[in-house]
């Protein structure tokens, strides 16, 4: 099944990138709740989180925790929030999410960056990611 994130994948539309394994891929959201909102998605194209096989569910698990600590230390923040949410791109997905307060969690303002603020966010996000 090809999807939006499948083409972000392999390179046909452009993206963020954070990080990527044989696996898992990681980008910025191009419509974040907050400075630093990254996606980490599953390279196997399967619509909802829970329906994917047991190993690959926990890889993408410890792929995305890898991805909030690096997120944590790049971005200044309360948490790192998680959400999965799988209505907007029918390809399992995780929200990371630096947040300051709850609202910050509800989808419901969107904040808008700059390619070069998008570009350096991505860059240091991607070099804390290689610290650890």
């Amino acid at each position: 099944m090809e999807t939006l994130f499948t083409k972000i994948i392999s390179g046909e539309i452009p993206s963020y990138k954070i990080a990527e394994d044989a696996y898992c891929f990681a980008f910025l959201d191009i419509h974040p709740n907050t400075k630093g909102h990254v996606l980490c998605v599953p390279k196997t194209p399967i619509d909802q989180l829970f329906d994917l096989p047991e190993k690959e569910y926990q890889y993408l698990m410890n792929f995305s925790r890898k991805v909030a600590k690096a997120l944590y230390k790049a971005i200044p923040c309360q948490r790192i929030g998680m959400s999965v949410v799988g209505l907007e791109v029918p390809h399992a997905h995780v929200h990371l999410i630096p947040i300051q307060a709850m609202e910050d969690m509800t989808f419901q303002k969107k904040e808008s960056f700059s390619i070069d603020e998008m570009e350096a966010t991505a860059a240091l996000i991607a070099q804390y990611l290689k610290e650890d």
